[in-house]
This record gives C-alpha cells, structure tokens and sequence, in this order.
C-alpha cells in the first residue's frame, strides 16, 4: 500500500505550494476509479475539483488554509448531503435527493473540508460485510477476495486505499470499528450524544453513532473535534468540549486496563490472539497495570442488540412504503398490495428479515418477553460497564474474533455474520465510546478495540495514541 495521508501532511504540503488543491483531488477521484472497489456509490466530481480551484485562488492570494480546508473526505452514504443523492445502499432510496444537510455535514462545510463523495454501505447498515447493498459489495484493498467489513465498509476501504484522508461512517454495533479492523485504518464510535444524529438516515436511534475512519488515532482526533456538539435538532445530542490533541500525544502514566476473563472461549483466529496476547506482554513488560474483567456479558449483549436494533429498524423503515418515502412499483390494485410489492421488491433480504423479527419482537403478546425484556438485560450491562470502570480505566478485546473473510463466506450464515460483533456491540447498548487501532499482523490486517467510560474520548485516544507509537509494533 502507499504511504497514508494524513491531515497534517495535506495541510503542510497545500500551504507550502507543494502541490495544487486541484491537483490532490483529481489524484484521489483517479485513484478511486482506477482501483475499482466500489467503495463509493456517488463521486462528486465536479463541486469537488471546483472548491479545490477556490482553496488554490486562496493559496496564491498568500491566506494561510485553516487545519481542514482543502482535506479530501468521504461521507457514508446514510448521512445527507444536500441536493445530493442519499441511497443507505438501497434500491428504496436509489433516487432520493437530500433536502438538507446533516448537522455533522454542515460542521465540515464550515471547516473547509471537500467532499468527494458517498461511500458505498450494507443496506440501510444492516450488515457486517458491506455484501448487502443494491450496489454490490466493496472490495477489501488488502485483497479484493475479501471483504472490507461493514456496514461502514466503503467508509473504511477509501481511507484504506488512500481514496481520501478520513471519513464519516455510522456505528450501531460495530460498524466503524469492525470495517477499520478489516482495512487495517483506525475507526472511532463516541459516547452516545456526543455527535449530532440529524440527518443520518435512522437504523436503531438508541444505538446510532456517527463517527470518524482515519489512518491515525490523531486524525481521529481531529476529525472528531469537527464534528462534535450540541444540535438542537437532536435532543439526545449535548455540548462538549474540544480534544485537547497535545494531551494525546502526552505520554500514558499510571492507568489500569482491563482484558475480559475468559475471552478466548470465542472462535478467535490464532494470529489475533497471539497478537492481542503479545500487547498484553509488553504491557505487562512496561509495568503497566492489567487485570481481568468479568465481562461474561457479551454474548448477552449480543442477544439484546439482536432484538433492540430489529425492533427500532422496524419502526424507523415503516415510513419506506413507496408512497411517503421510496421506491413505487406501481404494480398494484389494492393499498395492501402496493405496501407488499414497494417493499418485497426494494429491499433486500437482510432487511427483510430484520424488519420481520423487530416486527415481531414489538408485537401484542411478545413485546415483554422481548423488547422489554432485553431493555431491562441493557440497563443491567451499562450497571455492569460501570462497576467495571471502579477497578479499570480502559477495556482491551481484540475488535473482531475473525480478519477479513472471503466474499460470501458468511452470507448465507446470518448467525455467524452476527458473531463477527461479539466484542463491539457491547459500547453501543452501553453508549460507551470505542475505537479500533491495527494491530501488529503478518499479512491481513487487524485489530485493537479500547472501550473507555462514557464521554472518554479524549483518553481512549491518549492511550491508543501511546499503544499504537510503543507497544503495539514491538
């Protein structure tokens, strides 16, 4: 693979003249084009090359570019960007136009970032492989055999392939991370609330986050500080303030990590384990603290995301019915006819089948012993999340049981699909922030996952900045 890009580097070489705006943008829109991974749904070619020739005017003019002016991005094709194609990978949304900006959209307009486009998805994000869109799968760039994870999977591909600098996905129950684990990129999911969710497209609104894919902790950093904050349109979302990125490049002192008991029970891939393995070694080596957890409780998390998420995508997908929102198939001669045939021939059959199961988990006679089951089992693990940060400072579990797996492997196996979260979906019922670093690996990549309390971005990425710079490649 080619040296990364990094924020630092675009904005140093923009400034010195090193080279054009117009140039940088034209290179990546080649790149992307050239290296054939679907990765992006929609290029916006044209108002991307023109912004590029106003930072270039700015440039010669002798301005200096603010941090982000001038920084190819990529925006998940679930998050709207005005008058602009939103799909959520779907054949229902193939044609809807957004009316409006998200609130994370408006923030990077204002920082000077340009946006190359959106990136391709699972459908409506239901999916851990990005194998579900209506507009084929992405191609992993460490081996297009392979998957490149999702649902945020374009997302991760193009920063992984050097197609843009960072990117904004969506994480419901690892779909930041577990893509970034896959493509060997770094992959932040904040606190609950810490991002603006208006105008991204609603998979399980108590578990949606949008969040940041880089090729470094401090781009995650930075591209996390343009973001962030209150949105008056999202009531769930709340002040906060910026990271301090000179504290993350501090060194680590005195901190406690945690490794759950016992998480070898799961079918781990051995390269993962000897590498998790290895870092706890040299953690160890360097007299930093490390206790085990009881966190018994993933595999119920699991459960619980399996019957929450399908049950908010049901409600949240009803408004997709060929008449308020989406595709019309205009063959029909009844209401109840036109509902069936819109949706059977729009959707795909994940969709389908999570629709059915939160359908059914909401309905009379089943919804306590489900929904409001697995409410009171969600309430329980965020007590349990927090007894557990009384003892530690941070959560360590390698991000995935399994590196990127073959293109249909899996897709047929929606059970085994499911697996591949066993140690992400934890964060989202929580609302824990999480990231996902590389690990040291010999030919596919992997990766690190850190759970920190809740609104601890800041110090998940003072420590994954120290791992990633002393113990990680040792």
């Amino acid at each position: 693979m080619n040296q990364k890009f990094t924020i630092e580097q675009i904005n140093r070489d923009l400034n010195t003249k090193s080279i054009s705006c117009v140039d940088l943008i034209r290179s990546c829109i080649e790149k992307i084009k050239i290296d054939a991974l679907n990765d992006f749904i929609s290029i916006f070619e044209d108002d991307a090359i023109e912004q590029a020739q106003k930072i270039d005017e700015k440039i010669k003019s002798g301005k200096k570019l603010e941090f982000l002016e001038g920084v190819p991005v990529a925006i998940k094709d679930n998050i709207l960007v005005k008058n602009k194609k939103c799909t959520a990978a779907s054949k229902m949304l193939a044609n809807y136009i957004a009316s409006y900006d998200a609130h994370v959209i408006e923030k990077l307009k204002n920082s000077g970032v340009i946006i190359l486009g959106k990136t391709n998805m699972d459908e409506f994000a239901m999916g851990s492989s990005n194998e579900t869109s209506f507009f084929g799968n992405v191609l992993n760039p460490h081996d297009k055999t392979r998957v490149p994870g999702g649902s945020s999977g374009g997302s991760a591909a193009s920063v992984s392939a050097n197609h843009c600098v960072f990117s904004l996905g969506s994480d419901t129950g690892g779909s930041i991370r577990q893509p970034a684990s896959f493509c060997g990129v770094c992959g932040l999911k904040p606190s609950y609330g810490r991002v603006s969710r208006s105008g991204l497209i609603s998979l399980a609104s108590s578990l949606d986050q949008i969040g940041v894919i880089a090729n470094s902790v401090i781009d995650c950093a930075i591209s996390f500080n343009s973001i962030c904050g209150r949105d008056k349109l999202d009531m769930t979302s709340f002040k906060s303030e910026i990271l301090d990125i000179s504290k993350i490049q501090s060194d680590v002192n005195n901190i406690v990590v945690g490794i759950p008991k016992n998480f070898h029970k799961f079918s781990i891939d051995n390269e993962i384990l000897a590498s998790f393995d290895n870092l706890i070694y040299n953690l160890k080596k360097a007299k930093i603290k490390v206790k085990e957890i009881d966190m018994s409780f993933m595999d119920c998390a699991l459960s619980v995301y399996c019957i929450i998420q399908p049950a908010e995508s049901s409600a949240n997908l009803a408004r997709y019915d060929g008449f308020r929102y989406g595709f019309d198939s205009k063959i029909y001669d009844s209401l109840k006819n036109a509902y069936e045939n819109n949706r059977t021939i729009a959707m795909g059959d994940e969709v389908k089948r999570r629709i059915l199961i939160g359908t059914y988990v909401l309905s009379s006679g089943y919804k306590d012993a489900y929904y409001n089951k697995a409410r009171l089992v969600q309430l329980d693990i965020k007590n349990k999340f927090n007894e557990i940060f009384k003892k530690v400072d941070f959560i360590l579990t390698p991000t995935s049981p399994s590196k990127a797996f073959k293109i249909g492997e899996k897709i047929k196996d929606p059970l085994t699909m499911y697996f591949s979260d066993i140690f992400t979906v934890s964060a989202n019922i929580a609302g824990l922030p999480a990231i996902s670093i590389p690990l040291k690996s010999n030919d596919l990549p992997i990766g690190l996952q850190i759970i920190g309390k809740y609104m601890d971005e800041e110090n998940i990425l003072h420590l994954s900045y120290n791992l990633d710079k002393k113990f990680i490649n040792i």
